[in-house]
């Protein structure tokens, strides 16, 4: 075998030695030892300008990233997590609201939660290498970077996941050279300690997706399944995970729906279709899908599947979004600031503070992805609404000048708006709420954020709460309704009550509440005011009341305090809950997007009134609803159920606004009806729409019927306000609040209510009674004098002491005549007021008369008791001023008339009136008889008519009538003592005291 090679290599070799001696082989070597050289120095040349290029291309690139600073895994890490995600709502009970208002809707999920199908597609049509490449894709770069050098139509894109991903989350969306060197510099970087899965799992959770069927804009594959196709990403089919993989690249061109959240028309859709079909392509390719797959996938109707007509939060549910955010906000300004360590009570106190963590706490809640717990009851609020706007008799439009969103004077329609909410005693969480009538048409909630004059709402709590409390009166105590006046700077003030010309004298307490009566309730204020009975307000939750409001006598009556609905219902909650205030909320607990609670709220009671007090004060709310003459009676009446209620109504000046306000041992629900413009009032269409008083009681009755249907248990409870210790029923005088004593048993004016046993209880023997009699001048009554004459004095057994009237109408004094009318349910007793005569004879009348009855004009003295009748010289009648101004006389003859006075002077008498005689009727003359005509006789003489009786006139100075001679013709009218009537529903102006 040897010897074989070494023959073939003689051979080669003769063979060599032949061809290199002939002449073109000496001219083929030298040319291939040229172009030898040559190649060498142009593979010289080009490593060398490869070297070179490559050191330029690396200078330039580390020029690009110079400035960009080195970032630690953790600070990589937290840039790349710090996507927005949107947060949710909740109803009670963890029934979905909705997520919040914001322009980038986000839910997160994580990889396994995500079908199979959509990683998949995702591969295929973003990065076919990302489980093999190290953060880029060098082959790609260069293609995109000749693309972009040569300006081609064909722009195929370089970006791995992890370059999309660094480009969305740490650097931006500029289109420059450094912006792509940076973001391959840190896609590398990113590989290095984020695993693939992790890689993965942001990009989902962080690419844009266009926007969903609610016309929100969108992020994430959580998002877009469910606002797609109303499926989780778990569960999306291979067409769908194919449909939604392709909207990336183009987002609003691919996506379904236009702006607004309509589905596109046929041809609208066809580019997303088509794009879907290409991912599919590409999986077929990459081999991810089968053949008989991909068929079945572009078989497939994916229109079918996109999800339509799918409601927002705010666009559903506007007042309770906008509620529900801005109590959200405010929660995490003191859970931000307390994380800083920082007290949340500087929050309030540091304007600049309070701003900083307010901004902080808007964007937190906006983009953390919390959810949000509410309170309120979606079937409770959903009836209440259907309720509101059901109810056909609010009132008249109006129309005037009004502002819009832009601050503009525009023209302006206002509806009659209504502002209502539920509140739960024992918590202060709000059930529910009515914001107003039509958000569209204005998006203030009456019902938190409306601040208006509270009217009479404010008499429990500003005056009869604390007046029990501090041992000023029990449920039933006398209080004085008679008008006063007071100089108030340089103003002469006159109040009244809500009908102007009531005055009812001495009342229980419990009436004077329960009708509303001003005066008292003014009387009352004045009595405790040293004591600071605003300070109760002030620790009920009522934001805008100030202690300088304790100095006017008005705040009794509501003037000068403003307060929402929502405080003044729960106001009232606070007295329904044994007294303990509870502040009111409408989030239960916040969640960080891990699901931690960072917020949950706590009851923590405060005593206002103790329980005695709040019963003592719940008891007589209860009149209001059940009592005749109770101002929500209409409204009780209108309930479909039975239950425990009390409460109160109010009226502001003018009829501005109307209240309604009522709570059972388990709610409080308070309605309020008026005008955005106070210009307007309810009253000013009196005769077009209903009283205001009435429609307030129809719509809280509606309301809280629509709320018995659907909470009965909550709602309609059988349980009833329970009577604590320290409450007792006490007998007193009806008329001073005394313990009762002899004389008041034997007149009959013992009476027995409730009170606080802990604040009073009545002990101090009653001695305002005193034995007198009275008389009565220009209606009202007065007491009679020793010279009084006997005939116009009545009673006679019943009267109260000057030191009692001093003690009752104290500090405003007025009219002690009017203490007790006759439509009183004291009216038996006389006020113990004297009237100071002048001391004069009174004024003379004018007579005439009309057959046989005879009138006189009132004497223009003021002190003038009755009027005495005279015929001739002889007392014929006594007529007390109070019965009127005639008398019909029963016989012929001259009358006069006399003013007599409470000492018993008289005036001079009134011209004469005469009644006549009547004459003699003549007899018939006897027919003539055929006689001899008698013997002539004398003439009888005619029968004189009776002389006219001379008229004494009696002494105009007189002070005692001497007694007449003869004893009149009629008895002296006697003025009985008037029966006791029944209690009108309003008093009559002036009456009878």
């Amino acid at each position: 075998m040897r010897d074989k090679i070494k023959y073939w290599t003689k051979k080669a070799e003769e063979t060599t030695d032949r061809w290199a001696s002939t002449k073109w082989f000496k001219r083929l070597s030298i040319t291939s030892g040229v172009i030898w050289n040559l190649a060498l120095i142009l593979a010289i040349v080009l490593v060398t300008g490869g070297v070179f290029a490559a050191s330029v291309g690396a200078g330039y690139f580390a020029s690009l990233v110079d400035e960009e600073k080195l970032r630690t895994p953790d600070e990589m890490r937290g840039e790349i997590y710090s996507f927005e995600e949107t947060s949710e709502l909740y109803f009670d009970n963890d029934v979905y609201l909705g997520k919040l208002q914001t322009d980038l809707e986000r839910e997160v999920t994580t990889l396994d939660k995500v079908s199979t199908y959509a990683k998949d597609a995702v591969l295929a049509t973003e990065d076919e290498y990302f489980l093999e490449h190290e953060g880029i894709v060098p082959k790609a770069i260069l293609r995109g970077l000749f693309q972009d050098v040569s300006n081609s139509d064909s722009q195929t894109g370089g970006s791995t996941l992890t370059q999309q991903l660094i480009k969305n989350q740490i650097l931006t969306n500029e289109v420059s050279y450094e912006r792509k060197a940076k973001e391959i510099l840190l896609a590398m970087r990113l590989e290095k300690f984020m695993t693939k899965n992790e890689i993965m799992e942001a990009y989902l959770n962080i690419i844009p997706y266009g926007r969903i069927s609610s016309g929100a804009h969108i992020a994430g594959i959580e998002t877009a399944a469910k606002g797609i196709f109303n499926v989780p990403a778990s569960d999306l089919n291979l067409p769908q995970a194919a449909f939604i993989a392709g909207i990336p690249k183009a987002p609003y061109s691919y996506t379904p729906y236009i702006e607004g959240g309509d589905l596109k028309d046929e041809v609208g859709l066809q580019p997303g279709l088509d794009r879907m079909k290409t991912v599919l392509y590409r999986m077929k390719e990459t081999e991810y899908i089968t053949q008989q797959e991909y068929d079945e996938a572009i078989a497939y109707d994916i229109v079918s599947d996109f999800r339509q007509n799918e409601s927002r939060s705010y666009s559903e549910f506007p007042f309770v979004t906008v509620e529900i955010e801005k109590r959200a906000s405010r929660i995490l300004m003191d859970v931000l600031a307390e994380k800083d360590g920082i007290d949340p009570a500087t929050l309030t106190e540091n304007d600049k503070l309070y701003e900083e963590y307010a901004i902080l706490a808007d964007r937190a809640v906006r983009s953390n992805g919390y959810r949000i717990h509410s309170t309120i009851d979606k079937d409770l609020y959903l009836a209440q609404e259907e309720a509101q706007k059901s109810y056909p008799s609010y009132g008249t439009t109006v129309g005037g000048k009004g502002t819009n969103d832009e601050g503009e004077v525009v023209d302006k329609q206002f509806p009659v708006q209504v502002g209502s909410i539920m509140i739960e005693n024992a918590t202060g969480r709000i059930l529910s709420f009515v914001g107003g009538r039509d958000h569209d048409v204005e998006n203030l909630n009456h019902a938190t954020s409306a601040y208006r004059s509270m009217g009479s709402t404010v008499k429990p709590l500003l005056v009869y709460g604390p007046a029990i409390e501090l041992g000023q009166i029990g449920a039933g105590s006398p209080l004085v309704d008679v008008k006063f006046e007071h100089m108030d700077g340089s103003t002469m003030w006159r109040p009244a009550n809500f009908i102007a010309t009531s005055e009812q004298g001495i009342m229980p307490a419990r009436d004077a509440l329960a009708q509303s009566q001003n005066l008292p309730t003014l009387r009352l204020f004045a009595q405790i005011q040293q004591q600071m009975p605003i300070q109760y307000m002030m620790n009920a939750g009522f934001t805008r009341v100030e202690k300088a409001e304790n100095d006017n006598y008005s705040s009794a009556l509501g003037g000068g305090i403003e307060a929402s609905v929502e405080e003044i219902t729960n106001g009232y909650a606070m007295v329904g809950n044994n007294g303990q205030y509870v502040q009111t909320t409408m989030i239960d607990k916040i969640e960080d997007a891990e699901g931690n609670v960072i917020y949950e709220h706590k009851v923590e009671p405060a005593e206002v009134f103790t329980p005695p007090t709040a019963y003592v004060l719940t008891d007589m709310l209860r009149d209001v609803f059940k009592t005749d003459r109770g101002t929500a009676k209409r409204a009780n009446g209108l309930l479909k159920f039975n239950a425990d209620f009390a409460g109160k109504t109010g009226t502001t000046q003018s009829t501005k606004d109307v209240w309604l306000v009522g709570y059972n041992p388990n709610i409080t629900m308070g309605v309020w009806l008026g005008y955005d413009s106070e210009k307007f009032t309810l009253s000013q269409f009196e005769n077009r729409d209903l009283p205001a008083s009435l429609r307030v009681n129809q719509l809280w009755a509606r309301l809280m019927n629509a709320s018995y249907d659907v909470k009965p248990e909550l709602v309609g409870t059988a349980e009833k306000f329970k009577q604590p210790e320290g409450v007792v029923t006490k007998s007193f005088c009806g008329i001073s609040g005394l313990a009762p004593g002899g004389a008041c048993q034997e007149a009959g004016l013992v009476r027995s209510d409730l009170f606080n046993a802990k604040a009073m209880v009545p002990t101090e023997k009653d001695d305002s009674l005193t034995s007198g009699s009275f008389t009565s001048i220009n209606g009202k009554r007065y007491a009679a004098l020793s010279s009084t004459p006997s005939e116009f004095v009545s009673g006679g057994g019943i009267g109260v002491s000057q030191k009692y009237i001093d003690r009752m109408m104290a500090p405003f004094g007025g009219d002690a005549s009017k203490l007790f009318p006759g439509n009183s349910k004291f009216s038996s007793v006389v006020s113990g007021a004297a009237f100071k005569a002048d001391g004069a004879a009174p004024a003379g009348v004018k007579a005439a008369i009309n057959g046989n009855t005879i009138t006189w004009t009132d004497s223009p003295s003021n002190d003038v008791v009755g009027y005495r009748v005279y015929k001739g010289g002889s007392r014929v009648a006594s007529i007390s001023e109070a019965k009127g101004n005639s008398y019909s006389a029963s016989g012929a003859g001259s009358y006069t008339v006399v003013a007599v006075d409470i000492t018993g002077k008289q005036s001079a008498a009134s011209s004469s009136v005469s009644i006549a005689a009547p004459k003699p009727k003549p007899e018939p003359k006897p027919e003539p008889k055929p006689t001899p005509p008698p013997e002539e006789k004398e003439p009888e003489a005619e029968e004189e008519a009776p002389a006219e009786e001379e008229v004494e006139t009696p002494p105009a100075e007189e002070e005692e009538e001497a007694p007449p001679e003869e004893e009149p013709e009629e008895p002296v009218e006697e003025e009985p003592a008037p029966d006791e009537p029944e209690e009108p529903e309003e008093p009559a102006e002036d009456d009878a005291a």
